[in-house]
């Protein structure tokens, strides 16, 4: 008979039985992404500074990605309404700056607290529900959020409001961090996605991210063993919102402006397809679903590439997003063994 109360991860894995880890030892191990973090250090120097503000958008969109691979990768909860926190992220950095800026580890703070609150009460009812009713119950949530905005003057409508001077980071007088300029602003995204990746990639391989891999292959049997899945689940949930406003934070610093659309259902859906295309359960499969999926989208638009078709660039990106799905259905990260087996027949 099972026990009655909550038991050990370890003793809980045990029991369900070998669980695939979001957190798997993928090859290169920790080598490949401290090598992309150098070449994204060296990149400001070999690039023009129009490419520095899409690699620093790429990041920031990388951030909000591996925020969602937490919850849809790990453990399995599928969110259509993960753009809210993002947008609240974004609207408390201007907010909280107002008229005459605000320190910077202060609005950053606030970003994250105010999406990490609203996950709080999102997830608390939602994680209740389950399969397609969780999906819809996000969706709605992640809707009142929008129309809040939309609807308020404090929000300023559909026309959104801008950020009228950035933060910057001060000690004792002396300005470290002056985020209106290019490279002091790239070089934070870069400093945010890199500490991003860290944090997940050691909670995923802790006993915490083991749970969360139980919870996803059979949260019955998880629960059969006496394990307490809520609390887990919940607690995903909120440190996946917490990222994702930072990304909205990040994301309103750089434009220097928000809307409204930051928290429209449409952006749930991209950052879903970000991490489908990149490949589910792979934190390297989120990144790089981020990376295509904005250089993708940058493509379609190019009108001397695509001539008349730039104009219509989302039936463009459509098609290529299914021809992707279709042809590679690990995403991006899995072309490496799908070569391989074709290599060994």
């Amino acid at each position: 008979m099972a026990s009655e109360g909550p038991v050990d991860a370890g003793d809980a894995t045990a029991e369900v039985g070998t669980l695939p880890d979001i957190a798997r030892r993928e090859p290169g191990g920790w080598l490949v992404p401290a090598a992309a973090l150098l070449v994204l250090a060296a990149l400001p120097a070999l690039i023009s500074p129009y490419a520095q503000d899409l690699v620093a958008r790429i990041a920031i969109y990388a951030i909000f990605a591996l925020s969602l691979e937490l919850i849809v990768g790990a453990a399995g909860l599928v969110s259509l309404g993960h753009a809210a926190f993002l947008g609240i992220g974004a609207y408390a950095v201007v907010l909280g700056s107002g008229d005459a800026g605000a320190p910077l580890v202060a609005v950053l703070a606030l970003a994250v607290a105010s999406a990490a609150a609203y996950a709080l009460f999102v997830g608390a009812l939602s994680l209740r529900t389950r399969g397609v009713y969780f999906i819809m119950v996000t969706l709605a949530f992640a809707q009142m959020a929008y129309f809040v905005v939309h609807d308020t003057k404090a929000g300023g409508g559909s026309d959104g409001i801008f950020l009228l001077v950035k933060p910057v980071l001060r000690i004792a007088g002396t300005t470290l961090l002056d985020l209106d300029q290019r490279l002091p602003l790239y070089y934070t995204v870069i400093a945010a996605l890199a500490g991003t990746y860290a944090l997940l990639a050691v909670l995923l391989g802790s006993r915490f991210g083991h749970a969360l891999a139980g919870i996803r292959v059979s949260e019955q049997r998880m629960r059969a063993a006496g394990f307490s899945t809520y609390p887990y689940k919940l607690a995903a949930f909120v440190i996946a919102g917490a990222l994702a406003g930072l990304a909205g934070a990040l994301l309103a610093i750089k434009d220097g402006t928000v809307n409204p659309e930051l928290l429209a259902w449409h952006e749930s859906g991209a950052v879903l397809l970000m991490i489908i295309l990149g490949g589910i359960g792979s934190l390297r499969g989120a990144v790089i679903g981020a990376i295509a999926f904005t250089l993708l989208k940058e493509l379609v638009q190019w009108e001397a590439l695509f001539g008349p078709l730039a104009s219509h660039w989302q039936l463009t990106l459509g098609l290529a997003i299914i021809g992707f799905v279709a042809l590679l259905p690990k995403g991006l990260i899995g072309l490496g063994a799908l070569w391989k087996g074709r290599a060994h027949g």
